[in-house]
């Protein structure tokens, strides 16, 4: 029998990265292509997980955390 228990929707883990890279970003004042030269990323590949478009390798969110000094937890934190 099915649960008819309600779940409140939780974010995608590809929707957190993008919002908390975009807050991050935004924190430090940088443009997309600044934390591309930071961080080795593609400036492109950077827009695409900002909407969403894009799958992250666990490498290259690591990257990014790096270069915006921060763990890469807060990449997920939500």
């Amino acid at each position: 029998m099915a649960s008819t228990a309600h779940k409140s929707p939780r974010p995608t883990a590809r929707a957190l990265i993008a919002e908390n890279l975009r807050r991050l970003r935004a924190e430090n004042d940088w443009l997309q292509f600044e934390l591309a030269d930071r961080s080795g990323v593609d400036r492109s590949f950077i827009a695409h997980v900002e909407r969403q478009a894009r799958n992250d390798s666990a490498d290259t969110l690591d990257r990014l955390a790096i270069a915006l000094q921060v763990p890469i937890g807060e990449l997920f934190a939500g």
